[in-house]
């Protein structure tokens, strides 16, 4: 879908590379496919805050996006490619055989006009969804579930792919390999779509200004080191310090491991890094 330049008549336009958006529908889509989203600015149900530098921003509508497929064998044909604000993915509207419509994850390639159909077992197409049992190894696919029934849970965003490896011998779980190199095991009656996520140039955009930032709900950082010692442990000194390892707000160190949930260790095959830093000593 690729992104768009600008000409340098500012000097924020010089930098600036935005999504190209022609391809998708100018208006908005059907209002019953959105629910009201209230601002939380990061705050809990008590007031604190828990997730810093969010505030502001565009008023938004929530997208009820169809992560199951469970409309078994019943064709749908693709009306319209759509802008999500909340997520770096497109959206594809479908409308049903049976006049229902959903919203769904775009995948690459994805067109209007297009017919889908989620099942037990279908062609391998871009934007049909099936149980992964079913899926050739080596297919790439997107949207896919982590427990049968919960709905996807990987490959969601902008550009994102999920590569099935192959069935478990048993029959009840197939490996896959996910966007961030981890190597896992799900269980086989898990729904997936097949093909690659849309605007997988999504990364090569560049806001321009401070501005658009503000409009996403996304608010300044400060640097730990120009703040007192004890607001950072980065903060204080004469001059510019020395920060030695690097830590967060609370003291602890940036890139400690938090996963802590021995319930699901079985599964993953491999990790989506070393358990040993490369830089740490021996």
């Amino acid at each position: 879908m690729g992104v768009k330049s600008f000409k340098p008549k500012t000097q924020s336009l010089r930098g600036t590379k935005l999504a190209d958006r022609s391809m998708l529908v100018k208006v908005s889509g059907p209002k019953a496919l959105t629910l009201p989203k209230r601002k939380r600015s990061g705050r809990n149900n008590q007031g604190k805050i828990t997730i810093r530098h969010q505030g502001g921003g565009f008023k938004r509508r929530v997208r009820i996006v169809d992560f199951k497929r469970d409309k078994y064998g019943i064709p749908a044909k693709v009306e319209g490619l759509y802008f999500d604000p909340n997520r770096s993915a497109f959206l594809a509207l479908l409308t049903y055989a049976d006049g229902e419509k959903r919203y769904i994850i775009a995948p690459r390639g994805l067109k209007v006009g297009d017919s889908v159909v989620s099942g037990e077992k279908e062609d391998i197409l871009v934007g049909n969804a099936m149980k992964v049992r079913n899926i050739p190894s080596g297919t790439i696919v997107n949207s896919v579930e982590i427990e049968p029934g919960k709905g996807a849970v990987f490959g969601r965003s902008a550009g994102n792919s999920v590569t099935v490896q192959g069935i478990d011998p048993t029959g009840k779980y197939v490996q896959i390999n996910l966007p961030s190199g981890e190597v896992r095991l799900i269980h086989a009656d898990c729904m997936a779509t097949i093909g690659q996520v849309g605007n997988e140039d999504n990364l090569n955009v560049k806001l321009g200004k401070a501005g658009r930032s503000r409009n996403l709900g996304i608010r300044p950082s400060v640097r730990g080191v120009v703040m007192h010692p004890a607001q950072h442990p980065h903060g204080g000194g004469e001059g510019k310090g020395v920060i030695g390892r690097a830590k967060d707000k609370w003291g602890t160190k940036i890139g400690t491991r938090t996963r802590n949930n021995k319930q699901t260790d079985r599964f993953i095959i491999k990790r989506r890094r070393p358990k040993t830093r490369p830089f740490a000593k021996k």
